[in-house]
């Protein structure tokens, strides 16, 4: 009796905690989501197949050593918080913080215990610390999508770019909400940095969101993930009808001439210029802008087409991976089942919602100005959900018009938000950061 109790008590059944078994089907939700709906399936099936790992008990995948040692084995607990000048009573949070405050001799010492007594890093969380503490996946990201990205509607219609700008103030819409929830009493605490971070899913661009999330608040990391592509798969049920509150038919049915054609010098030129103009006003924007722009000349320049093949493919896919489960392992129970959790899946529709209107709003300003016609159903495509809001600018477009199509005129601001996306995301890392 005594081995089979020693066999259960080993278990993860044992030690499962209930906000752990919350977290396992939420994980399952995501996988439903992607797989049944194909809603990102490329991100959220690992990111949720990743977040059922990071909430398995004792297998610790996404637990460093200390970690797992502090939750699982109350004698070694004991010996490292000693070591660290803690109380033993003291919450493992607080260990933890204690841990990376320490000298580097003593966190050695810390982490030897914490391995002489078996206890390892996990998997998911070696992944996190090579991938996104350094901040290397979002830029490899960003480097693929550059490589996958065409300048050309842009440059054919340069003011489009205004419109990639306007829908960015849902970023700073949602930062200022942050701000608000902080200060209304209601329990809910975001620092400025927090607020920063959460405002970027306004942007609708997961790699720029989580780029931010790993400087100004990684341990919002995984709400901010889930939250950012959550509603960029959602892009085709969100924008619509605000599109369509925000115009009327009329206007939907405006047709625009056909852009012009874009010579190739343009397109090499054009990343080369944005880079050296963006890094020179605003250094913070230069590493996404920077691995942007190196992506998209591959692609333009045409005599290194094994790597501009290698960075849209075999590259962004392998770090696709990594990222997914780098961002479900901070989908742990304890990090993401509290109150703020729900205020950033709030903040981040708001922003959202907000970027496509002022985008739409925007593009009908545009329109009345212009002497050239301009639908404002691509204001919608600024922000950065590539090329999905293009798609659903033109969707909406035909269904007012069926010879309506603005998939080219779309891209302009599509693309143009990307790179707000990364401008703003320098912005904030500048005064906040």
């Amino acid at each position: 009796m005594d081995k089979l109790l020693n066999i259960w008590h080993s278990t993860g059944l044992y030690h499962m905690e209930f906000g752990q078994l919350i977290m396992i089907l939420v994980g399952l939700g995501l996988l439903w989501l992607a797989i049944r709906k194909g809603f990102e399936p490329l991100l959220l099936v690992p990111i949720g197949f990743g977040g059922i790992l990071a909430n398995i008990p004792m297998a610790g995948l996404a637990d460093s050593a200390i970690g797992h040692a502090l939750h699982y084995d109350a004698e070694l607990a004991l010996h490292i918080k000693a070591l660290l000048g803690l109380d033993p009573d003291v919450t493992e949070k607080a260990v933890m913080q204690a841990f990376y405050n320490a000298a580097p001799d003593v966190q050695s010492q810390a982490e030897y215990i914490a391995n002489q007594g078996g206890h390892s890093d996990g998997i998911l969380y070696l992944i996190y610390t090579v991938g996104l503490t350094t901040g290397l996946f979002p830029l490899l990201i960003f480097m693929g999508v550059g490589a996958m990205t065409d300048f050309g509607p842009l440059l054919a219609n340069p003011k489009t770019l205004l419109l990639g700008a306007a829908a960015q103030f849902g970023i700073f819409a949602a930062l200022l909400g942050a701000v608000g929830l902080t200060v209304s009493g209601i329990g809910i605490n975001f620092s400025l940095a927090d607020a920063a971070a959460i405002g970027i899913i306004g942007g609708a661009d997961g790699p720029t969101a989580i780029y931010v999330a790993t400087k100004l608040a990684p341990e919002l990391l995984g709400a901010i993930a889930v939250a950012a592509y959550s509603y960029m798969a959602l892009v085709p049920m969100i924008q619509p009808p605000i599109m369509k509150a925000l115009t009327s038919e009329e206007e939907r049915k405006i047709k625009m001439e056909q852009l012009r054609p874009v010579s190739q010098t343009e397109k090499i030129v054009f990343p080369l210029l944005l880079l050296v103009l963006v890094a020179l006003l605003l250094p913070d924007a230069a590493p996404l802008l920077g691995m942007f722009c190196f992506g998209n000349l591959m692609r333009e320049c045409g005599v290194v087409d094994r790597l501009s093949d290698t960075a849209q493919n075999a590259l962004i896919n392998i770090v696709t991976i990594g990222l997914g489960l780098a961002v479900g392992s901070k989908l742990s129970a304890g990090s993401f089942l509290v109150a703020e959790t729900l205020g950033i899946l709030v903040l981040g529709m708001v922003a959202f919602c907000i970027g496509t209107a002022t985008g739409v709003l925007m593009a009908k300003l545009m329109n009345r100005l212009s002497k050239e016609p301009i639908n404002p159903l691509i204001g919608a495509a600024g922000v950065s959900a590539v090329p999905m809001a293009a798609r659903v600018a033109n969707k909406v477009g035909l269904e007012a018009n069926p010879q309506n199509f603005l998939l080219m005129h779309a891209m302009g601001p599509n693309v143009a938000g990307v790179i707000g996306s990364a401008v703003a995301a320098g912005i904030l890392l500048n005064f906040v950061g």
